[in-house]
């Protein structure tokens, strides 16, 4: 199977859903896990989208996609990091 940019955003998508949705609890009672727990999750699928986004050919060999420079909408994923880094702000 050709790795494209669509199959590696695809893959990506669950980290904006676990933000999303971690973003989404009224509280962290129901988890069973500490709010630093709950951040570190977020920090970890904020991470992993920043190092996807960033993912780019190093040269014309190279065959990683380029999902940096494609001219897609990114914007779920973008939107995923902004909300992850303000859930950590304002539960840190």
């Amino acid at each position: 199977m050709e790795i494209t940019v669509t199959n590696i955003l695809t893959a990506a998508t669950d980290s904006v859903n676990t933000i999303n949705e971690i973003n989404g609890l009224s509280s962290i009672e129901s988890t069973k896990v500490t709010q630093a727990k709950l951040n570190e999750i977020v920090e970890n699928h904020v991470n992993h989208l920043e190092t996807v986004l960033a993912f780019t050919p190093i040269d014309e060999i190279d065959n990683t996609p380029d999902v940096a420079g494609w001219a897609g909408d990114k914007s779920s994923y973008t939107n995923a990091i902004s909300v992850g880094k303000a859930y950590i702000a304002d539960n840190s």
